[in-house]
């Protein structure tokens, strides 16, 4: 024990001197009016630190043999051929293994050798996993172990996985074991059994996700039993990627369980990217991208991580789209609610070109009218939208510099935009030569003399004076190809 303890015994050292010839004497007579501790030198020759033992050294123990079974289960541990500096781990990270009544360990590690375990693989299995140890969980594992056996595997086959994590939950592997035999009627367990089947259950989630779209039992027994080269949890990712992205595209239920469940296993092996991804770059509309999908699921293939994206030919489907985003854009940046029945509304009236809506609304507020009243004039006729800034521009300069009606008057009635300027005109000719002759008030809005029908103006207006039909005809013949009035 004290080969292997130097720092005890540097530390005993250096309390009686250092000379060859009285050192042993010295010892000796130190020892003799100084016991030490001996749990010190054991916890460091097990492989512990003095930082490390210094919290588990007994308040009112000096000597190993007070501690009841210690160095039996140590000499137990030695049999197995479990190395002395791998004691230190067990102490450390599993005490109460060298609390066991006597017996007990013994029994827990004749008990590996009972199913079927050699004693080179035991003493590994401990050093590696050394909660096969603990009450509870070694019987997870020692039934775990026998129902493999039943069902035809051999050791060597256990053995290789049992070495590839830590993170084993023996009872999760055998409650998945249960539902493979059980529910699934699957005997010939596949190698997700043991892959990460820890607190993460990779394996269980699956399950679950086959049955959540739709998968028969027969169906998930016979994808687990051709189960591609690739670590559950990975998997599991990767179908959770491919689904996030055929969810965000806003496709049905029925596609998309269809597509997952034809083409689970390349999904599953193939890491997808990310919708907004792949608008971005493919200059696609989550429509057409859908419809692509849906004719040809392979092509999901093409836009995994790493691939190179080429771009989807724009169809009239995809320019729809982005120029009513334009449009959306737009609206909401003079104050239309997002999503709302009112925006739906204007949408469904305004057709003008997405990119060019904010250079119409500039227009009206260079010509005098303040922005707030340029959004209220879009709520009462967002069909003023429709037309050109070109066509704007001349109806107001005919509206208010010919005819000479305040700019106000158009805020007011933005509806008297979407006629032609020769009903405009022609009108608003016979309206002044109505003044001339004192017959109509000069008061009168342009809803009342461009906005009412035809057969209302002559009635209303034209009638009024005996000499109106004739000048109203010349007023027309002037303007008889220029549209309708």
């Amino acid at each position: 024990m004290s080969k292997n303890s130097p720092h005890f015994v540097k530390k005993l050292i250096a309390n009686v001197g250092n000379e060859s010839d009285y050192v042993k004497r010295s010892v000796a007579l130190f020892l003799n009016y100084h016991p030490i501790n001996e749990f010190e030198p054991f916890f460091e020759s097990i492989g512990l630190e003095p930082s490390e033992f210094s919290a588990f050294l007994p308040r009112n123990l000096m000597f190993l043999s007070d501690e009841v079974g210690l160095l039996d289960k140590y000499h137990v541990l030695c049999k197995y051929g479990i190395a002395r500096v791998q004691m230190g781990k067990i102490y450390r990270e599993a005490r109460e293994v060298f609390r066991y009544d006597k017996g007990v360990l013994q029994s827990k590690l004749l008990g590996f050798e009972q199913v079927g375990m050699r004693k080179d693989f035991i003493s590994r299995a401990v050093r590696f996993n050394l909660c096969i140890l603990i009450n509870g969980i070694n019987e997870e594992f020692l039934e775990l172990v026998s129902r493999l056996k039943c069902l035809g595997f051999e050791n060597s086959l256990f053995e290789q996985k049992f070495f590839e994590t830590t993170s084993y939950n023996w009872r999760q592997i055998n409650h998945l074991l249960q539902l493979l035999l059980q529910y699934l009627g699957c005997r010939r367990c596949p190698g997700i059994l043991f892959d990460h089947s820890g607190r993460r259950r990779p394996a269980l989630l699956l399950i679950g996700f086959l049955l959540k779209f739709g998968c028969s039992r027969s169906d998930i027994c016979s994808i687990l039993l051709r189960f591609p080269q690739i670590k559950v949890e990975k998997f599991v990712w990767n179908l959770r990627r491919a689904f996030e992205l055929l969810f965000e595209i806003e496709m049905d239920a029925v596609n998309i369980g269809r597509i997952i469940r034809e083409h689970f296993t390349w999904i599953g092996t193939c890491r997808v990217m990310k919708a907004s991804y792949l608008l971005c770059h493919l200059r696609s509309g989550k429509i057409h991208l859908r419809q692509i999908i849906v004719a040809n699921p392979l092509e999901l293939k093409k836009w995994t991580l790493g691939a190179k994206i080429e771009r989807v030919p724009e169809t009239k489907e995809i320019r729809l789209q982005r120029d009513r985003n334009l449009r959306i854009k737009f609206l909401t940046s003079i104050g239309f609610v997002e999503n709302s029945k009112e925006i739906e509304n204007v949408l469904k009236i305004c057709r003008g070109k997405g990119e060019e809506l904010p250079e119409r609304f500039d227009l009206f507020v260079k010509a005098g009218i303040s922005e707030s009243d340029v959004t209220k004039m879009i709520r009462r006729a967002p069909q003023i939208l429709n037309q050109s800034a070109e066509a704007l521009e001349a109806k107001i300069n005919v509206i208010v510099n010919e005819l000479g009606y305040p700019v106000s008057k158009i805020s007011s009635y933005p509806k008297v935009l979407q006629y032609t300027m020769d009903r405009v005109k022609v009108r608003c000719a016979m309206h002044r030569w109505l003044l001339e002759q004192f017959v109509v008030r000069s008061t009168l809005s342009l809803y009342s003399i461009i906005g009412s029908t035809k057969s209302c103006f002559v009635n209303t207006f034209v009638n009024r004076h005996p000499l109106g039909p004739q000048v109203w005809q010349e007023y027309k013949l002037k303007k008889a190809n220029s549209g309708q009035y």
